[in-house]
């Protein structure tokens, strides 16, 4: 396996930008995930890596080899499909050996790499089935069965569980999951779910309109987003972002914002004592996430329930407050519409953004 380096790399179709300076640089055994709705430019990213798009400026590098200008079947890379790209008249095993077979390996050697793709796959008595025998989750673990045996430095999957129901998709999570341990591959994989972002990832590339916003830890995406677009989009509610002030504190930074039943007042907001002093008194944006709420604890949120959603392990209940819909993610619970409450909040788990530049405040 190897490392990944994507250094400067831009895309251009005519006029049109597509990749604008991207650098993300991922070391030997991580999985790397591109994260973004369609249209932010991360499949091109990966077509550009496997080498079937051209590059505009700057350089890819797998281990220490340039990559530019070599084709994709020098690249030693495996990709999987989200169509899983299967030849319908040749059996499982077939599909399996067949680029082994092109490249002049034995079949001795093609028999007993495939044996073992196929035990670790879970798929050793689907080895003589065609693929209109096969659900969708057995013709995706052939298309990953037939990557794994070309033993590549980099595996490369394109949104290869897209097609597949809910159910399905989990099993699946958890098969890549499973082969990305066993294997200690080097992935990159695209995807704009973002559960499978923060179930897969060791390093998670949040994009949008061709420029990574965020690029680290999938916790660290979560917790500390690096602007109110990756915030959004990461976490399932959302996180909540609240238009407020930053108060005059002399001791832990404290920020209001309004209710419709009074002011909400948080202390002990994690913030440097430099930018704490910067925006005291100014307008910021907060952001909480909705399992960050309580009915525990000292109650500083005052508000009326709008909403009350069960789930069956959490409820969700919705107020209003900054102006804006907020959600708070609580243990099971029964609230009345318009009942009148009081969250506490986790002050250390509040972040804080610009409201000008909406980028985070630290």
């Amino acid at each position: 396996m190897a490392n990944l380096d994507i250094n400067r790399v831009r895309k251009s179709y005519g006029r049109h930008e597509v990749l604008k300076e991207v650098n993300i640089s991922v070391g030997d055994g991580d999985f790397l995930v591109l994260l973004g709705p369609s249209g932010c430019g991360k499949s091109t990213l990966l077509n550009i890596i496997a080498g079937l798009e051209d590059i505009t400026d700057g350089e890819v590098l797998i281990g220490d080899r340039l990559v530019n200008d070599l084709p994709p079947k020098d690249r030693d890379i495996a990709m999987v499909f989200q169509s899983y790209a299967l030849y319908p008249t040749m059996t499982v095993r077939q599909n399996i050996e067949f680029g082994m077979k092109i490249r002049g390996v034995p079949a001795e050697e093609r028999a007993k790499a495939t044996e073992a793709a196929a035990e670790m796959l879970q798929m050793s008595t689907l080895l003589d089935r065609k693929p209109s025998q096969l659900s969708g989750g057995q013709r995706q673990r052939v298309a990953m069965g037939r990557a794994i045996v070309r033993h590549p430095e980099l595996f490369l999957f394109d949104e290869p569980l897209s097609n597949l129901d809910a159910k399905l998709r989990v099993d699946m999570r958890t098969e890549i999951k499973r082969l990305h341990q066993r294997l200690g591959a080097t992935i990159v994989y695209v995807t704009h779910d973002q559960i499978e972002a923060m179930t897969l990832a060791t390093k998670v590339a949040v994009m949008k309109d061709g420029i990574v916003q965020h690029f680290g830890a999938p916790q660290e995406v979560y917790d500390r987003p690096a602007n109110t677009y990756v915030a959004r989009f990461v976490g399932s509610p959302a996180m909540n972002i609240i238009p407020g002030r930053l108060l005059n504190s002399d001791g832990a930074p404290t920020v209001a914002f309004d209710t419709p039943n009074g002011e909400a007042l948080i202390s002990g907001v994690t913030l440097s004592p430099e930018v704490a002093r910067d925006f005291a008194g100014r307008e910021v944006l907060v952001g909480i996430r909705p399992e960050h709420f309580s009915l525990d604890g000292e109650g500083v949120v005052p508000v009326g329930v709008d909403i009350v959603e069960p789930t069956g392990p959490d409820t969700l209940v919705v107020f209003s407050a900054g102006g804006t819909e907020v959600v708070a993610r609580l243990d099971p619970v029964e609230l009345g519409i318009g009942e009148q409450v009081r969250f506490a909040v986790k002050a250390d788990k509040v972040v804080l953004f610009d409201p000008k530049t909406e980028t985070r405040l630290d």
